[in-house]
């Protein structure tokens, strides 16, 4: 897509993001419905890699995380169809309305997709609650926000898959929010920014649960009121007790060994 039209649909996105759906509770969070043109979202949708190509990592910890997401190492691994709505996203238009909207200042996007990118959720898939990880390994940098595109035609209610927020210490849902197509859901990335889906999905067989997934950054540490451990750590889930996968708060004591 030429430039002049790229920049035309971001000036649409950012309209949408400073005018609609914005909410402070439980933590701050923004849904836009109809974010990006229909044909953009379509192309998305439709140039999903195959699950059973090699740019996708398996996630299988039953009961904390089964899902798909691709290996994206930098915008050169993203499907021709997919960048431009990736571009869109990570541009310094898009991050100034995220910047204003959420009050977080010199918003930086992550080249290197660490953990971001593609995801599907297949049937029977869950994401426990939990919040993220805090730290950047390539850069240094503070995790502060994350961005979602659902991409999923014709969801039914019964199928699930409702993204999920909840209260401070993630106990409480206090909000789902249906992953329609086309639908936008940023929200503050914190120690109590709790989110999930831990009901295994029931989509149908031949219908994936699918999301572009993307991370931002600041230089700054996040305000200490948003800070349970000032240490790196990785993603820290409900059901392992607020702690991460190998049953530690912060990254450190495995990274020394």
């Amino acid at each position: 897509m030429k430039q002049s039209e790229l920049k035309k649909i971001a000036d649409t996105c950012v309209n949408k993001i400073t005018k609609n759906g914005f909410y402070r509770e439980p933590y701050k969070h923004l849904i836009v419905d109809n974010f990006l043109p229909d044909d953009l979202a379509q192309k998305c949708m439709d140039n999903f890699p195959e699950l059973s190509s090699n740019v996708w990592e398996h996630e299988n910890d039953d009961g904390i995380e089964v899902k798909s997401r691709t290996t994206w190492k930098s915008e050169f691994d993203i499907p021709d169809d997919i960048v431009d709505s990736v571009r869109i996203l990570n541009s310094s238009l898009v991050l100034n309305a995220f910047s204003k909207v959420f009050e977080i200042q010199k918003l930086i996007p992550d080249p290197y997709f660490s953990g971001g990118g593609l995801n599907v959720t297949q049937k029977g898939g869950l994401l426990d609650v939990h919040v993220d990880g805090n730290y950047h390994d390539a850069t240094g940098l503070n995790r502060r926000m994350n961005a979602l595109i659902y991409l999923n035609p014709d969801w039914e209610e019964s199928w699930g898959g409702e993204f999920g927020i909840y209260n401070n210490n993630g106990t409480q849902l206090v909000k789902k929010v249906e992953p329609l197509f086309n639908r936008l859901v940023v929200f503050d990335s914190h120690d109590y920014s709790y989110h999930g889906l831990p009901d295994p999905i029931k989509f149908p067989d031949d219908t994936d649960r699918k999301s572009i997934i993307l991370y931002y950054y600041t230089k700054e540490l996040r305000p200490e009121s948003q800070i349970l451990n000032k240490n790196p750590h990785s993603a820290l889930w409900v059901k392992k007790g607020i702690k991460d996968k190998r049953g530690n708060l912060s990254r450190e004591k495995y990274e020394k060994t």
